[in-house]
């Protein structure tokens, strides 16, 4: 690799956020060598980076499961990877390396530079069996049987691969039905690594920011056990007391690009700065990120315009009851959606700690009322279903596409302003507090991994609101405030 003479101001080697669990010994070293051999001779900075985020524990395998890495565009990351998947496929014996990026053109950028590293080495070009070159298929094949496959997320996920390594560059566009693909592939193998690479989220162009933005914020905290970080950025303390200022500060500038006097030279920053929008310097150039507010931290709903949903007089038959059970088994709550007029109405009819009344009492409002129980069966409550049965509860059991249908009419409803409700405490506090999971198909639905209240009322609530549209409707009037 070629590089300009240092100049007098020369980038941080070391990151400003840094989190490394602890290892005994690295591969780091080999790594470099080797990449050395090719010509792809490395900065202090990207030799660091392999050297933490390879080291090993005393059984052997990686101290670090997961490696995120956060810097700006040009500063050389991509020579990391190489490296990286040099050694995998020529010292670390890794059966299959998948590399994805989020357009195809960047996943095959990336094929052709470290195709060009091994064609230009004779000892590594006398390993290779087969490259494949087809678009969207590129791969390389070595004699002894390991593989380095590059894919475009935007075109294929890697499911159905079982990968050693798994390189996810762009992480930024980084879906999460992408992770939920990608991940499992890396379940049967007995040292597995993956790597997020990425410059900063900007959450006013990158929609998809949240995986990045959660393995950010296990680095900030710094004590994850098998989470290597490394982020290159401008403090952004400083960045936010005096923006115009801290965008002409050299100092952060050489705090945010290690490859600053190396192979990016003052003046071309200088440049950037006149010509790019100040958000745009802010984010590509000081790595200072606009990151979003991860999807399970988001207010679902906005509180205010819930309360105005509010309607405590209302009465009118139940047309579906729902019971919901916490993953603990440790609270529950039945809810019920009832017809008014214009819309449906839902209520918490009990919500209570523990699981041994549940039986009992859906059986007292089977029998009162002429509605049936909404069961998800995949469910913490779907082991309540025999009992339930054998009490003579009538029952709908939902499928997936069920669920994430119920979220969708919850939302509609309340956006639209055809769901009213009482305004009972245990769904309005379950509501305040609830967390929202994607699914791999692109739906959504509630998230158990809610800790701060109690989602048990609300996801009663929702899948009862569902099962008020999907059954027959009782024939005769029935008051449900019970």
């Amino acid at each position: 690799m070629t590089i300009s003479p240092p100049s007098a101001l020369v980038g941080a080697q070391h990151p400003r956020l840094l989190s490394v669990p602890p290892f005994i010994s690295s591969a780091g070293q080999e790594a470099v060598e080797l990449a050395a051999t090719a010509g792809l001779v490395l900065d202090p900075w990207q030799q660091f980076v392999l050297d933490q985020s390879l080291g090993e524990r005393s059984d052997g395998n990686w101290s670090a499961f997961e490696v995120g890495l956060i810097v700006s565009r040009q500063n050389g990351k991509g020579s990391i990877l190489e490296a990286r998947e040099l050694a995998g496929l020529y010292l670390f014996g890794e059966r299959l390396i998948l590399h994805s990026a989020h357009e195809v053109k960047t996943a095959l950028e990336a094929f052709q530079r470290i195709l060009q590293l091994i064609e230009s080495t004779p000892d590594l070009e006398s390993r290779l069996k087969r490259v494949v070159h087809t678009n969207g298929r590129e791969a390389i094949e070595l004699k002894g049987g390991g593989r380095l496959k590059f894919v475009a997320r935007s075109t294929g996920s890697g499911r159905g691969f079982s990968a050693d390594c798994v390189i996810l560059d762009e992480a930024f566009h980084l879906r999460e039905a992408a992770m939920n693909a990608m991940m499992p592939t890396m379940s049967a193998r007995e040292n597995p690594q993956i790597w997020y690479v990425s410059t900063a989220v900007n959450a006013n162009e990158h929609a998809n920011g949240w995986v990045l933005t959660r393995i950010r914020e296990r680095g900030l905290k710094g004590d994850d056990p098998s989470l290597a970080y490394f982020e290159w950025s401008a403090d952004d303390e400083r960045y936010n007391d005096d923006p115009e200022g801290a965008a002409l500060d050299r100092e952060l500038w050489a705090q945010a690009n290690p490859g600053l006097g190396i192979r990016i030279m003052p003046e071309y920053i200088e440049n950037e700065h006149r010509s790019m929008t100040p958000e745009g310097f802010q984010v590509e150039r000081l790595g200072v990120g606009i990151w979003p507010t991860p999807l399970e931290q988001q207010t679902v709903f906005p509180m205010d315009a819930f309360a105005a949903l509010t309607d405590r007089d209302h009465t009118g038959r139940a047309l579906a009851f729902c019971v919901d059970v916490a993953p603990d088994r440790g609270s529950a709550a039945i809810a019920v959606a009832a017809e008014r007029e214009n819309g449906t109405q839902l209520e918490t009819v009990h919500a209570a700690g523990g699981t041994g009344w549940i039986v009992d009492r859906c059986r007292e409002l089977s029998e009162q009322h002429d509605a049936p129980f909404v069961i998800d069966p995949g469910s913490p409550a779907g082991s309540l279903i025999p009992a339930l049965e054998e009490a003579g509860v009538s029952l709908i059991l939902m499928r997936t596409r069920d669920v994430v249908q119920a979220f969708g009419m919850f939302m509609d409803g309340c956006l639209n302003g055809t769901i009213r409700h009482s305004g009972d405490a245990p769904l309005t506090e379950a509501l305040s507090g609830a967390a929202v999971r994607e699914l791999a198909g692109g739906g959504r639905a509630w998230s158990r991994k809610s800790i701060s209240v109690d989602i048990t009322p609300l996801v009663a609530a929702t899948n009862a609101l569902w099962g008020a549209g999907t059954t027959e409707q009782p024939t005769e009037p029935d008051i449900y405030f019970l």
